[in-house]
C-alpha cells in the first residue's frame, strides 16, 4: 500500500553521491524538520524520466525551492547513475538519491516489478511533499507516458506558501 496523507516518511538509509564516492544519508535527516519535495522516478536516464519527469523540475528548481527547503529526486539506481544523472540533466539544485536495494521504495510501498522488462523492482512515478517528515501530497502516475499527478506544475500548486 503506497504511503498517504499523515502518514510519517519511513527512517531508511539510502545513498548520496558526495565529493569521496557514495555516502549514507537517512531520510530521518532529509526530512526532519524540513518541508521536503520528493520525486521518485523509474530510472536514470529512461526516456520518460529524462525527457520528460526531470527537466520540469530542473526548470522550476528555483520555483520549488523558493517554498521548500530541499528539493529530492529518487531512483533504484546507483549513487554513480544517479550523478551521472544528475550531471547529465544539470540538475545541482537537487539532491539525488539512490536507492539501489530499492529499500526505501519498499517502505514507501511505490515499489513496482519491471522483471518482464528485464528491469528488476523498480519505482513507481510519484512525487510527495513531507513537513516534517510527514506526507502532506502525494501523487502516483501509473498510465505510461503520463507525468501528470507528480508533475513540477502539480506539485507548485500544492506546496504552501
Amino acid at each position: 500500500m503506497p504511503i498517504s496523507v499523515g502518514d510519517k516518511i519511513p527512517d531508511v538509509t539510502i545513498k548520496t553521491i558526495g565529493p569521496d564516492g557514495p555516502e549514507d544519508i537517512s531520510t530521518g535527516d532529509i526530512f526532519s524538520g524540513k518541508r521536503v519535495v520528493l520525486f521518485g522516478v523509474p530510472g536514470a536516464f529512461t526516456p520518460g524520466c529524462s525527457n520528460t519527469h526531470m527537466p520540469g523540475f530542473v526548470i522550476k528548481a528555483d520555483k520549488v525551492l523558493e517554498k521548500a527547503d530541499t528539493l529530492a529526486c529518487m531512483a533504484v539506481n546507483d549513487a554513480f547513475v544517479m550523478r551521472a544523472w544528475q550531471k547529465d540533466q544539470n540538475a545541482q539544485a537537487i539532491l539525488m538519491l539512490a536507492d539501489g536495494n530499492a529499500e526505501l521504495t519498499r517502505a514507501l510501498g511505490m515499489e513496482k516489478d519491471a522483471s518482464a522488462a528485464c528491469m528488476g523492482i523498480r519505482s513507481l512515478r510519484f512525487a510527495l511533499i513531507a513537513e516534517d517528515g510527514v506526507v502532506s501530497y502525494v501523487g502516483i502516475d501509473t498510465e505510461r507516458g503520463v507525468v501528470d499527478k507528480s508533475s513540477v506544475d502539480t506539485i507548485l500548486q500544492h506546496l504552501p506558501s
